[in-house]
């Protein structure tokens, strides 16, 4: 088994995974969630959204955070960077780390200071930011919190999931905004590519279902206000709109040498990344998905693919029109006549902003290792020229898969992941 792809460079693969999803807390229950295209948008309960234009979301329930951080840190926490330290946590443990006790090998078979860290978010603590000017306003400033910083920092995710684990290595946080995700898993597997660390844990979070957020999403006309059960429609001619979501994956990475030496459970493979820039407008992208389409292609040339290699593509799609019409006609001009089968999961999920894209991986590795692709939610007629997954998961057969990130900016991200190697798992 070669352990150096097409140019020479060490193979990366995936050894752990952890979501919590509107979809699931475990990547085994989102996972069902998805094959049953079951919408998970509801009524917000994290706040009073009574006098909201938008009273709905996809919220991730039933999480409890005290057993990853103990009550206190709770308190001190942003709910984005306690979702990203529990999935991150999961993927960890998922990659066959014992309890961490900082003391000797824990199973990951690399030194503290070899393990990196890459995490993103779209906004980092923006509940807690909003919380606290509320608080200003109404309080003064001596009732401000001492950890509002630390709080809202987006980079806090990224460094509190090394001080929790005590990981010394490289530690990197991505803001891409909706690429967010997918930057970050593709940053890390050129971290373990180019020797900066043996193991990466990397992914996204975020937790953006607060108050001043939605109404501004409002305000922007970007979200659906049909009922909850049928608001997320991608790729459907009735399409109005995404649904805000919140939530958080990460993947652990490390090379294909490395993960056989210390006998890991090898989930699946990173064969490319490609990410590139609209340079066009700070939120609409361009109309013909030319951006778009240079993304995929970098993402294909790094894995050393032709589209026709690919068996299917988690797509950006957002329920909204103008990115979804960009998004078609970018992939008829990478893939052309090769009519690949195209899902999106956020008709489940809703729009997780900087956690979509990590997200999304996790759910393309799952379909990338099954050969199974889930269908998009609420898809009753496609206006566009793409053969997008209805009704019920479509089987296409173990193969590499393409998911795709497109942001505010002009960001552009692609990743392209595939099952194990074969004869790589035990």
């Amino acid at each position: 088994m070669a352990t150096t792809d097409h140019r020479g460079r060490p193979r990366v693969v995936v050894t752990g995974m952890g979501v919590k999803t509107p979809a699931g807390l475990t990547v085994d229950d989102m996972w069902a969630t998805l094959l049953a295209a079951t919408p998970m948008a509801a009524p917000i309960t994290l706040f009073d959204a009574s006098e909201h234009s938008v009273k709905i979301a996809c919220e991730v329930r039933g999480f409890d955070p005290v057993p990853y951080v103990g009550p206190k840190e709770v308190r001190r926490t942003d709910r984005a960077t306690l979702l990203g330290l529990a999935a991150a946590a999961d993927a960890i443990a998922d990659a066959g780390a014992q309890t961490d006790t900082r003391d000797g090998d824990d199973g990951l078979a690399a030194p503290r200071h070899r393990r990196g860290v890459v995490a993103g978010s779209g906004v980092g603590g923006i509940r807690t930011l909003e919380d606290q000017v509320i608080q200003y306003a109404e309080k003064g400033p001596m009732r401000t919190s001492p950890f509002l910083v630390p709080m809202m920092m987006t980079n806090a995710t990224a460094a509190m999931i090394g001080i929790h684990h005590g990981w010394t290595g490289p530690n990197l946080a991505v803001a891409t905004a909706c690429a967010t995700g997918s930057n970050a898993i593709g940053e890390g597997a050129r971290m373990v590519r180019e020797g900066l660390a043996d193991v990466v844990v990397c992914g996204g979070t975020e937790a953006s279902v607060a108050p001043v957020s939605m109404a501004a999403f409002a305000r922007m006309g970007a979200l659906s206000k049909r009922p909850p059960e049928e608001a997320s429609r991608p790729f459907d001619v009735d399409r109005d709109g995404f649904v805000m979501g919140e939530g958080a994956g990460f993947v652990v990475l490390e090379t294909l040498e490395h993960a056989l030496a210390r006998g890991a459970d090898i989930k699946g493979e990173i064969l490319g990344y490609g990410m590139t820039c609209d340079a066009h407008h700070i939120t609409a992208p361009l109309e013909d998905g030319a951006g778009m389409a240079a993304c995929m292609e970098v993402a294909l040339s790094d894995a050393g693919l032709e589209p026709s290699a690919i068996g299917h593509v988690n797509a950006h799609g957002t329920s909204t029109p103008h990115n979804e019409a960009a998004e078609a006609a970018a992939l008829a001009k990478v893939f052309g006549d090769h009519a690949v089968p195209v899902t999106s999961t956020k008709g489940v999920t809703g729009h997780l902003i900087g956690a979509a894209g990590a997200v999304e991986a996790v759910a393309a590795l799952l379909a990338a290792r099954t050969g199974q692709v889930p269908p998009t939610a609420n898809l009753q007629k496609c206006d566009l020229p793409v053969d997008v997954v209805a009704g019920a998961p479509r089987g296409v057969g173990p193969a590499p898969a393409l998911s795709t990130s497109f942001a505010f900016g002009g960001h552009n991200a692609a990743l392209i992941v595939g099952p194990p190697p074969e004869g790589a798992t035990p």
